[in-house]
């Protein structure tokens, strides 16, 4: 190991994008390897040997390794057969923003039809996002067990140092704050605001808040309040890599996927996730309860609403966007 490496401690989880040649790759490279491969939901294939689960899902795709040999997997055989990189174990090298103090925000359900839009947001340090991923912290989009998010949630919430705050907007209100903005980064921007400034009354010293890039700098600069005008804003693409937004994802997904279930149970149907496939819900829901009940579990801006309700689309919603002062 070189003499400038950092150590950090071996996750219970790797998680990458990968490219569809590197899949095959793979692939090819795990059967001259003995690995036995599996049939599992969503991924283009999932192998193991030993004490190494590998998976490579369809979205991304995306790699997930797991198990005991993960560490030797990745760095022995991944990184400079396929990946032609050397990361792990080399984070505070490769991202050392990620180990300084600050904010990340992230959201869920803003896709979905159906349920609440919520934005999270998590403080981590050095001593806090090495713990973090430690732990298997990771973007939630890569999770597809609801178990798993709930467990990593309280994971990140009884991490030491962690402070946190999540604003979560349901469906009638979402739709109100919606028609107020008249555009969802608009809505984006005021929900992460909030959190930002709830955050800093619990560490008024933080000085940088990140997050997914989603508007303008200067929209969310305006939705700030006075309070939370100096703290440094930096937005990027694939900000769910910096631990801190993947740990600000899997709690506002906790909150969404919360939220879907007991609103299924209550209502006696289930509530469908995403955008695909919900008609029928929709229907049943109108069908059973009103047309007048759907702005209370669905966002009522998505053109499946006025579809379901037999309305023409709309050419331009009109609406007014009241700032923050």
């Amino acid at each position: 190991m070189p003499a400038w490496r950092v150590p950090s401690p071996t996750p219970n989880t790797y998680t990458r994008l990968i490219t569809a040649d590197q899949a095959r790759k793979l692939h090819a490279l795990l059967e001259e390897r003995g690995f036995t491969f599996e049939k599992k939901d969503y991924t283009i294939f999932a192998a193991k040997r030993d004490q190494v689960n590998v998976a490579v899902y369809e979205k991304g795709p995306k790699i997930l390794v797991q198990g005991k040999g993960l560490a030797d997997f990745v760095e022995f055989i991944l990184e400079p057969e396929i990946l032609g990189v050397a990361e792990l174990g080399y984070e505070e090298v490769t991202k050392p923003e990620m180990y300084t103090p600050h904010f990340g925000i992230d959201e869920s359900g803003k896709g979905d039809f159906f349920g609440p839009l919520v934005i999270a947001g998590v403080y981590t340090d050095s001593d806090v996002a090495r713990r973090l991923v430690a732990a298997g912290v990771q973007d939630s989009k890569a999770i597809t067990s609801d178990a798993r998010i709930r467990a990593l949630a309280d994971t990140v919430r009884a991490t030491s140092g962690v402070e946190w705050d999540v604003v979560s907007m349901g469906p009638e209100r979402y739709n109100h704050l919606y028609g107020e903005a008249g555009n969802l980064n608009r809505l984006l921007a005021w929900g992460h605001s909030t959190v930002i400034e709830n955050l800093l009354k619990k560490r008024p010293d933080c000085p940088r808040a990140l997050s997914d890039q989603f508007a303008h700098e200067s929209v969310l600069k305006k939705a700030l309040g006075p309070g939370g005008r100096a703290i440094r804003l930096d937005q990027r693409t694939k900000g769910e890599s910096d631990v801190a937004v993947a740990a600000a994802s899997i709690l506002a997904r906790e909150r969404f996927i919360d939220w879907m279930d007991v609103a299924s149970k209550k209502l006696g149907i289930s509530l469908p996730r995403g955008a695909t496939s919900v008609k029928p819900a929709a229907h049943q829901l109108i069908k059973a309860r009103g047309a007048d009940f759907l702005p209370r579990v669905c966002k009522m801006h998505f053109k499946t609403a006025r579809e379901v309700l037999g309305l023409p689309p709309l050419e331009k919603p009109i609406s007014k966007w009241v700032r923050r002062k």
